[in-house]
């Protein structure tokens, strides 16, 4: 078979373009690249090994996402973050998140109960250790935060929902990672909660306990004064 130098050349510049793409959206929900940073062109290159303008093309398709704002000839920011925008992003958050939950729920079977009960796991052992004063796995426990509300609605039957909603928790992800907005056993024993309304097929409670949740994380992460 003929070797296509062409084709292996765009798909590893295509790998490469995809990875820091994602490096530098996680870099974003994570505050490593802080609200209302200028990125520098060069400087990104340097550091996410991408040319500039694959870097382009990247920091568009994360202006369309919100994360970042793109400011014509001056270049680029990351997006910054405000008070009257955390109230929208949780309040979409809640929507989509309520009604994935009763169709998770009624759809929900053996095995989304099992990934249900082990995200659920991993995501309180860390809140365990958080509440015991350990914060060097922050990231981590937001990740496994991430896990168990998508094995909650994971059930719900439509990939679209779900894709929306993941896109929607990163943008309050983001707020609660700038604000290290953690509550701690009431946040704990709200999961505890969500995770046994799951095995119950209690969708009434659950999304009662999630609008505490929510909630409770705008409140908590506003107290800080990181956010304004």
């Amino acid at each position: 078979m003929k070797h296509d130098a062409s084709a292996t050349d765009g798909d590893q510049t295509q790998t490469i373009g995809e990875n820091a793409y994602r490096r530098i959206r996680t870099d974003i929900i994570f505050g490593r690249l802080a609200p209302g940073q200028k990125l520098k062109l060069d400087r990104l290159r340097d550091a996410y090994g991408a040319s500039i303008s694959t870097l382009r093309e990247i920091l568009n398709r994360l202006s369309s996402e919100s994360l970042v704002i793109a400011e014509g000839q001056r270049g680029f920011e990351v997006a910054p973050v405000s008070v009257e925008n955390l109230k929208q992003i949780a309040e979409l958050r809640l929507l989509l998140e309520s009604h994935a939950l009763v169709l998770s729920f009624a759809g929900g079977d053996m095995e989304w109960e099992g990934r249900v009960v082990a995200a659920h796991h991993k995501l309180a052992t860390l809140e365990q250790r958080m509440q015991g004063g350990d914060r060097s796995q922050t990231e981590v426990w937001k990740r496994y935060d991430w896990e168990f509300h998508q094995a909650l609605i994971s059930a719900c039957g439509s990939a679209v929902l779900m894709e929306t909603h993941a896109g929607v928790f990163d943008k309050y992800l983001r707020y609660q990672m700038i604000a290290l907005s953690f509550r701690g056993e009431i946040a704990a024993e709200e999961h505890r909660i969500l995770r046994e309304c799951a095995i119950s097929r209690d969708a009434e409670q659950a999304r009662a306990v999630l609008i505490r949740h929510v909630q409770g994380g705008v409140e908590h992460a506003l107290a800080t004064g990181t956010i304004r």
